[in-house]
């Protein structure tokens, strides 16, 4: 069907008809001009918004679009997440060029309340517009948490341990696998043109490529998960974070942000990067060193946090959690301590959206 058949409104209830609340503190959800959230007694609201653009941060060639509305979320929750906080509410704005039918944009939002449904989280409002160069989706999520509960980026100090969750790399290294995959269906498709075989350009419609052995790594790219259960388990362990953020534009990066606003230093350790054996496999295939992979490749969604020197047997205790390194002072500045025993300052070469 044709949006524009239905128009804005009559797609905005046919995408609204299957979205039910669940938390006490959406009063209003989609409907009128405004939700209306009623602000828990005790309680602070942190808010974040993300922005995806087509072909910039998504390629329509090999995402499906429910996943795309998966990961729309989940990168959203990740940020509230990594404020040591619970996400609540979010809203949707979507511009959408004339290539996309209303069964494309439902199913975006089938994506999107999967997201939504694991973590309790209600779909309150939003927009939609058209669009001339393609598809923008706009998510800002509302989250909250005590006050005292809070985590910032700014509360590490020195002789802090350095922990992650998860592993590192694997979401590049899926990343890399599609756009190898995609030029060389490229490469093909314009030779099948030049051939002038229509038998050739039919086969091809049909080719898929082998990604098996790969599975692991093309989810961590298409379907990225927050890490929800992290919080939960250093919450049942009674385990405080001096400072945390998620890991959307690689390790080093989100580092150097915590160090910049703790006025910090920081040594990690090489042999500690967590990393997957899918990771290694396709590092090593493409050619690529696996620990710059891990340290600058970015939408691994993990999170990067520190505890105090104390907490380490609790910490490491946990599963799913490895301590990676520590904070210094200052003027030590960030380095990764490699294998060989060698110093190698940390630079920022991870995902700069800004970057031609």
């Amino acid at each position: 069907m044709e949006i524009s058949e239905l128009g804005e409104f009559g797609l905005i209830e046919r995408l609204a008809k299957d979205i039910k609340t669940k938390n006490e503190s959406t009063i209003k959800g989609i409907g009128d001009d405004c939700a209306i959230l009623a602000p828990t007694e005790g309680m602070r609201t942190v808010v974040t918004t993300d922005l995806l653009m087509e072909g910039v941060h998504f390629d329509l060639t090999y995402v499906p679009l429910r996943h795309l509305g998966y990961k729309a979320v989940m990168v959203n929750l990740s940020d509230i997440f990594a404020m040591n906080a619970r996400p609540k509410q979010l809203t949707v704005s979507l511009a959408i060029s004339s290539k996309f039918k209303v069964e494309d944009i439902e199913e975006i939002y089938a994506g999107m309340r999967l997201a939504c449904e694991k973590w309790g989280v209600d779909i309150v409002g939003g927009d939609t517009t058209a669009s001339l160069t393609g598809l923008a989706i706009s998510i800002t999520a509302i989250g909250e948490a005590r006050s005292e509960d809070l985590v910032l980026r700014s509360g590490a100090k020195p002789t802090d341990l350095i922990c992650v969750s998860g592993n590192l790399g694997a979401a590049y290294m899926g990343l890399q696998l599609l756009e190898r995959e995609k030029v060389i269906y490229n490469d093909q498709v314009e030779q099948a043109r030049k051939s002038g075989s229509k038998e050739q350009m039919e086969l091809l419609r049909e080719a898929q490529p082998d990604f098996s052995g790969r599975e692991y790594i093309l989810e961590r790219q298409l379907k990225p998960e927050a890490r929800g259960d992290i919080i939960e388990a250093l919450q049942k362990a009674g385990i405080h974070p001096t400072s945390m953020m998620d890991i959307s534009d690689g390790l080093s990066s989100e580092l150097m942000h915590i160090c910049k606003q703790s006025q910090t230093g920081c040594r990690i350790y090489e042999e500690r990067l967590p990393l997957d054996y899918q990771t290694a496999a396709m590092a090593e295939e493409l050619n690529m060193n696996v620990s710059t992979c891990a340290l600058n490749g970015g939408e691994d969604y993990e999170l990067v946090f520190t505890v105090p020197l104390a907490m380490n047997d609790a910490v490491s205790a946990l599963e799913d959690i490895r301590v990676i390194g520590y904070i210094t002072e200052p003027e030590k500045g960030q380095a990764l301590i490699s294998r060989d025993g060698g110093e190698h300052e940390l630079k920022a070469q991870g995902w700069n959206p800004l970057k031609s």
